[in-house]
């Protein structure tokens, strides 16, 4: 049996990021990570949209396409559908699938077609050189908006939820081990799964994400221990009367009253009023992890079996009515 290693996902194109860039890190782990999974090189499709992190087909060495803006899941549909032995992959940002490719986006989780989605939120448009995206926080001052962002910004974990993603996830550029057990469960997930990836934009947006990681910022989601965090996991999160959610100092309520995550709960409510954790303005917390991992037939399989199902003897009959009918139809 032959071993493959991370080199034979390594293709022969220059690595064309600006240095520091928070791309290198989660390429470099996807490179790793693919031989772990044991799917081969010609079963694998990287589709990509318009931006800086959608150069990522090119610098792996598998099947890839570098389609156009925010269609990637579109066409990730197609193939999925047709090709039931390919593990496609789609690699946008915050400006290419949630800006034009924000309906695209939403349909393709809300169909739960197998595909996995990796969305690197740096919170601007890098590749067109500092424009506001729709993350970028109210009030950012970028060169589309010399006065401020006057946009509320999306959440894209509390969208894919309230589109009924089934596979929903969060991890940062810097923490590798995080990001490639997130990666891992995700492409292991039948559907769609959706990992936003915050990352790290050093000309345009640099240190974002600086107060997430320097403080007690991140929130770890495990399925089925209470969400606890920072020093000696001193914080923790409750739930509220109204059903939202908050952080307290546990010492105060208790280790019992803390709010226990549950990732295969069938109503997503909660994990939409976690996600809901995150600030939209000035990032100081953000729970990462798995925030739901649920099963739901995927399309792509539903479609198949439709397609391949031998068709009934009145099925053929209403459909040759149809082609031979009288109905005329008038365009005025």
């Amino acid at each position: 049996m032959t071993t493959v290693n991370r080199k034979e996902f390594v293709s022969d194109q220059e690595v064309r990021w600006c240095p520091g860039c928070g791309d290198y890190a989660v390429l470099a782990a996807f490179q790793s990570l693919m031989p772990q999974l044991g799917i081969k090189r010609e079963n694998t499709v990287i589709v990509s949209g318009i931006g800086c992190s959608s150069r990522f087909p090119y610098y792996v060495d598998s099947y890839g396409l570098h389609s156009i803006h925010g269609r990637a899941p579109a066409i990730a549909t197609g193939l999925a559908t047709t090709r039931p032995d390919l593990a496609v992959w789609v690699v946008t940002g915050d400006g290419d699938a949630l800006s034009i490719g924000g309906n695209h986006l939403i349909h393709a989780l809300r169909r739960n077609v197998n595909i996995t989605i990796m969305l690197f939120n740096n919170r601007i448009y890098g590749l067109t050189k500092g424009q506001y995206s729709p993350t970028s926080e109210v009030g950012k001052v970028t060169k589309s908006t010399p006065a401020g962002s006057v946009d509320t910004p999306f959440n894209p974990l509390s969208l894919a939820l309230g589109a009924e993603a089934t596979f929903v996830a969060r991890t940062v550029d810097s923490n590798r081990a995080h990001l490639t057990e997130v990666l891992t469960a995700a492409i292991a997930h039948r559907g769609a799964s959706l990992v936003e990836i915050y990352q790290n934009c050093p000309i345009f947006n640099d240190g974002a994400f600086d107060d997430l990681k320097a403080g007690p910022g991140l929130i770890p989601l495990r399925h089925g221990e209470p969400i606890t965090f920072g020093p000696d996991q001193s914080q923790g999160v409750v739930r509220s009367a109204d059903g939202s959610v908050r952080v307290v100092d546990v010492a105060q309520v208790g280790l019992e009253a803390i709010l226990v995550h549950d990732a295969h709960a069938s109503d997503p409510s909660q994990a939409f009023a976690i996600s809901r954790l995150t600030d939209s303005g000035v990032l100081r917390q953000a729970p990462i992890g798995i925030f739901r991992n649920v099963e739901r037939p995927a399309f792509d399989d539903a479609m198949r079996a439709q397609v391949s199902m031998p068709a009934p003897e009145e099925r053929l009959a209403a459909l040759q009515a149809l082609v031979s009918g009288q109905d005329t139809w008038t365009v005025a």
